[in-house]
């Protein structure tokens, strides 16, 4: 959207989406091939490791909306099996989103993250899996 005023253009927001307009959360799992690659891109060899879980626990808080997210130890063991400066270029993972259980817990929901081995990353597509 562009207008023009006294022969300068400006750009006119797009209107946001309030939270009423939101659908609720409910539980839910998705699967996602991250590419760790661009997010490591030029980043000293000795923090690389620790900034792969960091990424993938951003992403996770982006895709899923919750702040609470879980790493699982075996997706820990994935990364860091090569060391902790080789860490994999990409990452299949699959993102739960589950009704948190502790009644004074701050959020209502959290978010499991767990790895997904995959032979080849072609043709992979984001999808939603069958919550068990």
């Amino acid at each position: 959207y562009q207008r023009r005023v006294h022969g300068a253009f400006f750009r006119d927001q797009m209107p946001k989406a309030t939270k009423k307009d939101r659908a609720p959360m409910a539980p839910v799992s998705r699967e996602y091939t991250v590419n760790l690659h661009k997010r490591l891109y030029r980043l000293q060899f000795k923090k690389r490791a620790p900034r792969a879980m960091k990424e993938l626990k951003k992403f996770a808080t982006q895709m899923m909306g919750t702040k609470d997210v879980r790493l699982d130890s075996k997706l820990n063991k994935f990364v860091w099996a090569t060391g902790i400066k080789n860490v994999p270029y990409r990452v299949r993972i699959i993102c739960s989103r589950k009704r948190n259980d502790n009644e004074d817990a701050a959020e209502k929901f959290y978010t499991l993250v767990t790895h997904k081995p995959v032979d080849t990353f072609k043709g992979k597509v984001t999808k939603v899996v069958q919550v068990q």
